[in-house]
C-alpha cells in the first residue's frame, strides 16, 4: 500500500463523536476496513484515506436521529456501514446487520466478534425474506438503492411509528420527491429531509426519514390493520 492510501489517525472529531470504549473499538474497526476489508473488496484501496470522514464519522453522526433502547435493521449493510458503526457509538440499541453476501456477512461476523459487539447480530439474508417475520423500530441504508426500492424493502420490517433512515447525498430532495406514490402506498406518515452532524462532519450527513404507517401494501392484506404489541 502506498503511503497516499495509508490510513490516516483518527482525527479530533472521531473523539468527540467516539466517547469511551467507543473510541477503540472504532480505531479497531477502521484498521479492519483499512486491512481485510480492502483485501475481500468491501471498499477500495482508495477510500481508505477517507475512512473516518467520509465512512465512520458520516455513519456515526445518524445515531442523533435513534432514540434510545432501539432495534434497527441495517439492510445491505455491506461492509457495516452504517449499522456496525452505529452499534459502535450507541451500546443502548440492538443492530441487526442484514447483507445477502456471504463473504459481507463473514467479514462482518468477523468484525463483531474482534470488536466484542454483544448488541449486534449478522443476518445473511434479503429484506424481502424478511418482511412480516420480523419487525424493527429503526431500518438504515446506505448507498443501497434509490429511495422507491427502499421503501419496498423496509417499510414491512418496520413497526406502525417506525422510522426509515436512509443515508443520501445531494440528490435526497429529487429521490424524496420521486417517491410521492410509493410513499403514499405504504401509507408513510410522513416523508421528510434531515441533517446531522452539522459540527462533526462536513459536509453534514443528509438523511430522508420516513415514518412508517399502516397500509394494505406494508401488512400484505387487502385491509388496514394493526399490528399487536
Amino acid at each position: 500500500m502506498t503511503e497516499s492510501n495509508e490510513l490516516p489517525e483518527a482525527p479530533e472529531a472521531a473523539r468527540e463523536v467516539f466517547t469511551g470504549e467507543a473510541l477503540g473499538r472504532a480505531e479497531a474497526f477502521a484498521k479492519l476496513l483499512a486491512g481485510p476489508g480492502v483485501v475481500r473488496g468491501l471498499i477500495g484501496p482508495r477510500e481508505v484515506p477517507r475512512i473516518w470522514d467520509r465512512h465512520l464519522l458520516n455513519c456515526a453522526v445518524v445515531e442523533e436521529a435513534v432514540p434510545e433502547g432501539t432495534r434497527l435493521v441495517d439492510i445491505g449493510s455491506g461492509a457495516g456501514l452504517p449499522g456496525l458503526v452505529l452499534a459502535i457509538v450507541r451500546p443502548d440499541i440492538t443492530v441487526t446487520l442484514l447483507e445477502p453476501l456471504l463473504r459481507r456477512t463473514n467479514f462482518l461476523g468477523e468484525c463483531v466478534a474482534a470488536l466484542e459487539l454483544d448488541n449486534v447480530e449478522v443476518l445473511r439474508g434479503r429484506a424481502e425474506e424478511l418482511a412480516r417475520k420480523r419487525t424493527f423500530d429503526i431500518a438504515t441504508a446506505r448507498a443501497v438503492a434509490p429511495l422507491d426500492r427502499l421503501l419496498a424493502w423496509s417499510m414491512p420490517l418496520l413497526e406502525e411509528g417506525g422510522e426509515l433512515l436512509a443515508m443520501k447525498g445531494e440528490r435526497a430532495a429529487e429521490e424524496l420527491d420521486a417517491a410521492g406514490p410509493q410513499l403514499k402506498a405504504y401509507g408513510a406518515r410522513t416523508a421528510e429531509l434531515v441533517t446531522v452532524g452539522r459540527g462533526k462532519v462536513e459536509p453534514p450527513t443528509t438523511l430522508v426519514r420516513v415514518v412508517a404507517g399502516q397500509s394494505p401494501v406494508r401488512s400484505g392484506k387487502g385491509t388496514r390493520h394493526r399490528r399487536k404489541r
